[in-house]
């Protein structure tokens, strides 16, 4: 059973791979790493925004300290001055734990400069590289598309692309469906033809009635035409006297044409 359960999730996984390969986008791809560059490289400068300020806090704090230990220092000259040693003595004694003070922020003043110096370094340097990714992108998104355009116009003159392909399947279709209808109307012809469909319109004929008019068709052919002969032999032959007489007259030839024809009067 776990086998099976292996194997089923192992398809699951080859049939994900190929779906997600099928709608991922190189360019959009790009793009969403640029995003993710952009985004942390405007972490790396509020870090260092971060920092400045920190910096600036303990510079106010330093110039504060300074001028309170001044200030105390003034004090207890005045103060040893005019004779009140135990008032120069505390006047003394707080400048010291002031001065304590000042040298623990001057320390983390140093820390945090260094630090500020870091980050900045590296925004530096984190921008030099999101504009080459930048320029990098772009050049490979126009040849992406370019690539992708020349495909699709191959594609479109080959006809092996996806709308081509539906197009000539179409016509494929359309040119089945005609020949078979075409061979149809040309069975049911031929059987009409023989007599083995029934018309029911009855204007079709059956084979011996469509042979023998076939056969009358000839003769009243050959019959007319032997019409046509006679004819013609006849009219020749009336020419023919009248020209060796040499004296026959229009009456003649009518008369002559009279006398050959036959007297059904008689009868």
């Amino acid at each position: 059973m776990s086998g099976v359960m292996k194997r089923m999730g192992m398809i699951f996984r080859a049939k994900a791979n190929k779906a997600l390969d099928r709608a991922e986008d190189p360019r959009e791809t790009l793009d969403y790493s640029y995003q993710k560059q952009l985004e942390l490289l405007q972490k790396v400068r509020r870090g260092v925004a971060d920092v400045a300020t920190s910096r600036k806090r303990l510079e106010l704090q330093l110039n504060q300290l300074q001028g309170q230990s001044s200030k105390l220092e003034d004090q207890g000259r005045k103060a040893l001055a005019l004779g009140r040693e135990d008032l120069a003595r505390e006047a003394l004694s707080r400048r010291a734990a002031l001065q304590q003070q000042v040298t623990d922020l001057e320390t983390q003043h140093t820390t945090l400069q260094g630090e500020e110096e870091k980050l900045t370094l590296a925004a530096q340097r984190l921008q030099a590289k999101v504009d080459a990714f930048r320029t990098k992108k772009e050049t490979i998104k126009a040849t992406y598309t370019a690539a992708q355009a020349q495909t699709r116009i191959g594609e479109a003159f080959s006809g092996i692309s996806e709308e081509m392909g539906d197009v000539g399947l179409a016509i494929q279709r359309a040119e089945d469906k005609t020949a078979q209808l075409q061979a149809r109307a040309g069975a049911i012809d031929e059987l009409l033809a023989s007599g083995a469909l029934d018309d029911p319109s009855g204007m079709a004929k059956d084979d011996i009635a469509a042979e023998l008019d076939r056969i009358s068709g000839g003769t009243d052919v050959e019959l007319e035409l032997q019409r046509m002969k006679a004819e013609l032999a006849g009219g020749s032959g009336s020419s023919q006297q009248a020209i060796e007489g040499g004296t026959a007259t229009p009456q003649d030839a009518q008369g002559q044409q009279n006398s050959a024809r036959p007297n059904f009067d008689k009868h």
